[in-house]
């Protein structure tokens, strides 16, 4: 396996990139100030009302809450109906801010600069009424291998290599995955520091082991997403199901071993990785928790949610 990089250019790119967005965020906050004191409204800068001693509240003063956390993220914090986010809110009273869009890659969060100026955004709302984030959660990486192009992933069934292709795992998850992973916990750490002084904890997952079954979202027909993992499968000649989740045993497991690689060490010391494998079933009942390939049912959720809870 060839030789990991270092942190230190992802890091570096991080912190152009959140410099970048604090720049453009900047410039919108004297536009509020402009707004707001034609209006005899005096604002305050977000870093001003954080930097005064005992200003900000671990929840908000309104209203009932554990506290606002605030969501970057994929389709697991950005589902029809149900999802991790909705969960913190509805069954654990948390508040949450997001800027989560299903479909997003790691990489699309990384590099795309207006999803660093929606986060930023929302740190500064938060602020402005005077709370403290609790913590900011981030979940990516699912859409970065499953999908169109994961069948590149795979050596065909019948070849004398068949199984994972090690070296384009590796330049997917240990090199392309991670690199865009350093960058964005850079960024989003640099921005927290610049509004609070401190980073802000961050959790970050690894998903879970999935049924390669061929279901996509209610049932993936037409124009609907889905499947990803069985139309790639079954182009490289793999036919078994046992052989498949083995496949996705051996793909997530290198996923995670690439976060938590990453997780508490320098300078991500305020980085917690949380490990969601074996939370959800694979066995005969399946289908009670995953709706497909993908993503959890309403009871999938509820069990991935209840470990989110307890590392918060």
């Amino acid at each position: 396996m060839a030789k990991r990089p270092g942190f230190s250019k992802p890091i570096a790119v991080g912190k152009a990139l959140a410099a970048q967005t604090l720049k453009r965020r900047a410039q919108a906050m004297r536009k509020r100030q402009q707004a707001l004191a034609k209006k005899g409204v005096k604002f305050t800068p977000p870093a001003e009302i954080a930097s005064r001693k005992g200003a900000l509240a671990k929840a908000p003063i309104t209203h009932a809450s554990a506290g606002i956390l605030i969501a970057e993220g994929d389709s697991w914090f950005d589902y029809p109906f149900h999802d991790i986010l909705s969960d913190l809110e509805d069954d654990y009273g948390f508040d949450v801010e997001s800027v989560a869009h299903r479909g997003d890659t790691i990489e699309d969060m990384a590099y795309s600069g207006g999803q660093l100026d929606g986060f930023s955004r929302l740190v500064e709302k938060v602020l402005r009424t005077g709370v403290r984030p609790r913590a900011i959660l981030l979940s990516g990486g699912g859409n970065d291998v499953a999908g169109d192009e994961f069948a590149v992933l795979l050596n065909n069934a019948a070849s004398s290599i068949a199984g994972l292709n090690d070296s384009i795992v590796t330049g997917v998850i240990d090199q392309r995955a991670r690199d865009a992973y350093v960058t964005i916990l850079s960024a989003i750490t640099e921005i927290c520091k610049a509004h609070l002084g401190q980073p802000v904890p961050i959790v970050v997952h690894g998903y879970d082991y999935p049924v390669p079954d061929g279901r996509g979202f209610w049932g993936g027909v037409g124009p609907l997403p889905g499947p990803w993992l069985e139309p790639g499968f079954r182009r490289k000649g793999y036919a078994q199901m046992s052989e498949r989740k083995q496949i996705c045993v051996k793909l997530i497991d290198r996923f995670n071993t690439m976060l938590a690689g990453l997780a508490g060490k320098p300078p991500f010391g305020h980085v917690k990785f949380l490990d969601l494998r074996n939370t959800l079933p694979t066995g005969a009942s399946y289908k009670t928790w995953w709706a497909n390939e993908l993503h959890p049912t309403e009871k999938g959720y509820e069990a991935v949610t209840r470990k989110f809870a307890a590392v918060i």
